[in-house]
């Protein structure tokens, strides 16, 4: 790191102190210390194998008792919590899939409008659906569904060769 804001910092930095002594000292086996002298002298232990830990203990660790007492885990949901949480999960997507027909199928509430008896309700929605897809329609929301009534027009007047035209 540099010493000076104006220094440039080398993005390698290879000139690093000498690392301090070691706080573990080697370990002495049957009264002798077994050092080997082409291994520097650091925390690692060469003989140590992960696989030689236990698995399984008796008992719980003491960080997991005290988490347990601090932060308890919760009961198990009942039947009540469990279909309120699934109403809520309902209702959401009943919601999100509603307005998103009503953005982007607005079409088909013209149609149902026109196929009915005429009255004040139907020319009401009719009007408003009028509205509503021209507001649509010029956000480019209503490409979609013109762009699959396309492609079924195109089949359905699709013809083999030979074949009367439709």
């Amino acid at each position: 790191m540099a010493d000076h804001p104006d220094d440039p910092v080398d993005p390698f930095p290879t000139d690093f102190p000498e690392p301090p002594p070691s706080r573990f000292p080697p370990v002495e086996i049957d009264g002798q210390t077994h050092v080997d002298a082409s291994d520097p002298p650091s925390d690692w232990n060469a003989r140590a194998d992960a696989h030689d830990m236990p698995v399984k203990t008796g008992r719980p660790s003491r960080l997991k008792v005290l988490g347990q007492l601090a932060f308890p885990p919760p009961p198990p949901a009942d039947e009540e919590v469990l279909a309120a949480r699934d109403r809520r999960w309902t209702s959401r997507v009943i919601v999100i899939v509603a307005v998103l027909m009503l953005a982007f199928n607005g079409a088909s509430i013209q149609n149902w409008a026109r196929q009915q008896a005429p009255n004040w309700f139907t020319v009401t929605v009719q009007q408003v659906a009028d509205v509503w897809m021209a507001q649509v329609s010029q956000l480019g929301a209503d490409r979609p569904r013109q762009g699959i009534r396309d492609a079924y027009q195109d089949a359905h007047d699709a013809r083999f060769p030979g074949q009367d035209p439709a």
